[in-house]
């Protein structure tokens, strides 16, 4: 039995082959692209492209034997289709600002706290409700003649197989998913005048010979393949965004400032994002056009980074929130701005360390985060707890791999784990206080 994983990102496509137990084969390809974003918040890829890419690292990868296909790809991306099925829009990814005052809009007219109770998502423009009202509002041709609103997932399933549904998994993600009758939220769609027949069939069915399954969210595809599935192992996540989550099965009781999406049936997934994580590090490099930083001593250099240049999710959930730099002096160098910002990615993927404090172990996944041992040894340092790097190269594209196993009956190997990072005390007490400078000016500031 061989499966062949697809894992869709947001900068790129990968493909990778698995056996009956998860064990990578023979066979990889990527495929890199660029977001198109603009002064006026947008962050968009073209669909038909993505497809295409998909399609060629499919080919790739497989060497023409094919098995069954799992699918893993970016959470929260919206497009309209038309009733051929083709794109009405870009797909607006979940970066895509330009939803802010539907969803402060939305956020008067609704009580907040119960949609985040029923849907795990909170009113924000990363989200379909703002997103959906944005199109109506500022599109409104656009908006009258789509057919159905999906997310790239879904339409890239449709593409395969001539079939459009989408998983429970994506429908979590979207911000319009009830967790605890698994339908469309009815009293968000009354309040976006939206039908649920806009809306894909809700469905985790294969389709076709091998079998191809509906794509699922790759956060929850991450921690599968790294073996975080219980609510004592969290899995750290930096790819282009940062993450901090745990699957495990339980009924969806959705935590203020967290997220609640599920992974099946059966499982949920819990934690918090931050919108900057590889992507901030390719800024910096960049920006600063620095090759070999030079190591400075931990939080030395006296500057206090909030790293929100891609907005804030977790925990504020501010959409107006940006980055921002305090205490610059002629003394700062670029090294010191790119150590401050890593710090401050790890400082707030704390911030949402601290509202799991069931998790006992913690593993390090993701392209970002396992290429820079010294960013890992950074966050055993903030978190002042062991950290294990996973072993698994593409996290994601094993766990969409492993959950395609369950459904044929098949049992995954255990994720293999790498070098464990112990905290240092000294440096964990210096970090603390940080941590504290950067809360501080983000109340300041929002």
């Amino acid at each position: 039995m061989r499966v062949l994983a697809l894992d869709v990102g947001s900068s790129s496509v990968r493909a990778r082959v698995f056996d009956e137990r998860a064990r990578e084969l023979e066979g990889a390809a990527r495929r890199a692209y660029e977001p198109r974003h603009g002064r006026d918040g947008s962050a968009e890829l073209d669909a038909d492209e993505l497809v295409l890419a998909s399609q060629a690292v499919l080919e790739e990868a497989a060497g023409g034997v094919h098995g069954a296909l799992a699918i893993s790809c970016f959470w929260h991306s919206l497009l309209l289709v038309d009733a051929g099925g083709r794109p009405l829009t870009p797909v607006l990814l979940w970066e895509d600002r330009r939803a802010v005052a539907q969803a402060e809009e939305l956020a008067r007219r609704l009580d907040g706290a119960r949609v985040h109770d029923r849907t795990g998502c909170v009113l924000h423009p990363s989200y379909w409700p703002a997103k959906l009202a944005w199109l109506r509002a500022e599109r409104p041709d656009v908006f009258a003649g789509a057919r159905h609103a999906v997310s790239f997932g879904d339409y890239l399933f449709l593409r395969l197989t001539g079939e459009l549904r989408t998983s429970l998994s994506t429908a979590s993600g979207t911000g319009l998913l009830d967790l605890r009758k698994r339908t469309w939220d009815a009293e968000l769609l009354e309040a976006l005048g939206v039908d649920d027949a806009l809306l894909p069939p809700l469905a985790d069915d294969s389709a076709g010979t091998p079998p191809i399954f509906p794509s699922l969210g790759d956060g929850a595809c991450s921690n599968l393949g790294a073996g975080c599935t219980t609510p004592e192992r969290a899995a750290l996540m930096i790819g282009t965004s940062g993450a901090y989550r745990i699957v495990h099965e339980a009924a969806p009781e959705p935590r203020a400032g967290l997220f609640c999406y599920v992974l099946d049936e059966r499982r949920i997934v819990e934690g918090g994002a931050v919108s900057d994580g590889g992507n901030l590090h390719a800024w910096l490099e960049r920006t600063l056009r620095l090759d070999h930083p030079e190591p400075r001593e931990p939080d030395a250099h006296g500057l206090t980074f909030l790293p929100l240049l891609g907005g804030e999710r977790s925990p504020g959930w501010n959409p107006h929130a940006t980055g921002a730099v305090a205490g610059l002096t002629f003394r700062a160098d670029a090294s010191d701005l790119q150590q401050a910002a890593l710090e401050g990615v790890a400082y707030r993927l704390a911030e949402i360390a601290e509202e799991l404090p069931e998790v006992r172990e913690v593993v390090a996944t993701g392209h970002a985060l396992l290429a820079s041992p010294a960013w890992i040894q950074l966050c055993a340092d903030v978190l002042d707890r062991p950290v294990t790097a996973s072993a698994v190269p593409e996290g994601s594209a094993r766990g969409a791999a492993v959950y395609v196993l369950e459904r044929l009956g098949a049992e995954a190997d255990p994720a293999p784990l790498g070098r464990t990072y112990e905290p240092d005390a000294g440096r964990a007490e210096i970090y603390a206080a940080a941590r504290e400078r950067q809360r501080d000016l983000y109340r300041r500031l929002f």
